[in-house]
């Protein structure tokens, strides 16, 4: 029996214990990694698993239930949990299957068919590692990971949809540290990559891990003030998200977005780009439909610092009286619910090294600590470190300060540089804003 054909029983056994609708979604996974620490392996672990979610509606009434049984003896024993569950639970007026929902041929190459064994992964692991501890005033090492997966979704509903998909992915991490005592200091790279072919040279993550540790030595508190503020590459796309949390149609239709008002407004300077395109070729995140069976397609979210659109799934799209964007998303637990694929921060048109030359005094940012945000208010406050900036050059590091604004002026002060690179989900170059409250000495 096909994945398909299973989830096309189970949907059978729902209408026939009293649903009138149905959905079920199958997401059977691989996956095999590897962790090394000073020339040892530490942790070598192989995992399969298959995960069933089925949610049933009697008339605006809905339930779920999952498992991790794919047994078809047992879906009709399932589905009528499902169903007695759903006929108790109070009425949801916007809780439906997705009109919207239809199968597009769409070629994405999400599948690698070069699939790593544990030797590969220890010796891709061991590269990244012996690079890090040859750099000059590494001391120790919190080893390196290497890590394969694989993993297959398939959605049927009763309205006829019938979909799958694969994706596959390959990561490498290292971790460095320098010093020693109080005084020791640590720091990190990595690469993954759907794509091995696609992943960034082993011995140059090492490498990169280790000089990142030893610049970040001897740290010093800068001084309370208002600076501008440059953010790595590394955290500069948690900006991007912020947007994304405050720009979710669930959050927006309860009233708990500080940009619920915005739509169509001016929230970022003239020629700031926001796009979601779950459609990229060998996107860490991309899929040819949502969790509903919707076709995906990119999405402008932000144009010329204007928001154009809200991140909606079929619920969220009814209860704003507009249509879903295709980006629903779902485990096997729960219900779908909004949520952004490949997001980005389209590049600006100035070097990092130009964005920061008329800077007499700021902070450039290379970690973020906590996560003190104000999704209703937009107040923003989060501990940070990195470099100071002086006379527009990089200078003694930085540590244990906090950097504090509100994220209706910082998208306002917001300034990409050129050096944009899809490495996660969510992307974004380095950022600049002009002015952020600096807590510190």
């Amino acid at each position: 029996m096909t994945s398909i054909d299973l989830l096309q029983t189970l949907i059978q056994r729902a209408k026939a214990a009293g649903a009138d609708a149905a959905d079920a979604v199958l997401i059977s996974g691989t996956s095999l990694s590897v962790a090394r620490r000073l020339g040892k392996i530490e942790h070598l672990e192989r995992a399969e698993g298959r995960d069933l979610g089925l949610r049933v509606f009697v008339g605006r009434r809905a339930a779920i239930v999952a498992s991790s049984s794919v047994d078809p003896a047992g879906f009709a024993t399932l589905a009528e949990r499902a169903v007695d569950m759903a006929r108790v639970v109070p009425e949801d007026p916007y809780a439906a299957l997705a009109d919207e929902a239809r199968l597009e041929a769409v070629e994405l190459d999400l599948d690698d068919p070069a699939e790593p064994d544990a030797a590969a992964l220890i010796a891709r692991a061991a590269i990244a590692e012996e690079a890090a501890l040859a750099v000059r005033g590494i001391t120790n090492s919190e080893g390196a990971e290497a890590g394969y997966g694989r993993t297959e979704i398939t959605l049927v509903t009763s309205a006829g949809f019938a979909g799958r998909y694969a994706r596959t992915s390959h990561s490498l991490s290292a971790v460095a540290l320098a010093g020693s005592g109080t005084g020791m200091q640590r720091d990190y790279d990595y690469t993954s990559a759907v794509h091995l072919a696609d992943l960034e040279d082993p011995e140059a993550i090492g490498r990169s891990a280790g000089n990142r540790a030893i610049a970040r030595l001897d740290p010093i508190r800068a001084k309370t003030g208002t600076v501008p503020v440059i953010y790595d590459p590394r955290v500069s796309a948690g900006l991007i998200g912020h947007l994304a949390s405050a720009i979710n149609g669930a959050s927006v239709a309860r009233g708990t977005s500080f940009l619920r008002e915005k739509m169509g407004q001016q929230i970022f300077r003239p020629g700031i780009t926001i796009t979601d395109d779950p459609r990229r070729l060998r996107g860490a995140r991309s899929r040819p439909f949502d969790a509903e069976g919707v076709p995906t397609a990119p999405l402008v979210l932000v144009e010329d610092g204007v928001l154009r659109s809200w991140v909606l799934d079929s619920r969220s799209a009814r209860q704003l009286d507009l249509r879903t964007t295709g980006h629903a998303s779902r485990g096997t637990g729960g219900p779908p619910s909004p949520g952004t694929t490949n997001l980005f921060l389209a590049a600006g048109s100035v070097s990092p090294a130009e964005l920061m030359a008329d800077i007499k005094e700021g902070l450039y940012v290379t970690e973020l600590i906590g996560m003190g945000i104000n999704g209703l208010t937009g107040d923003y406050s989060r501990g940070a470190a990195g470099f100071m900036i002086r006379d527009g050059k990089l200078a003694e590091a930085v540590a244990e300060v906090t950097i504090a604004g509100t994220l209706q002026e910082m998208f306002t002060m917001m300034t990409p540089a050129n050096d944009l690179v899809f490495r996660r989900g969510t992307d974004a170059p380095t950022v600049r804003i002009d002015a952020m409250t600096l807590a510190g000495a």
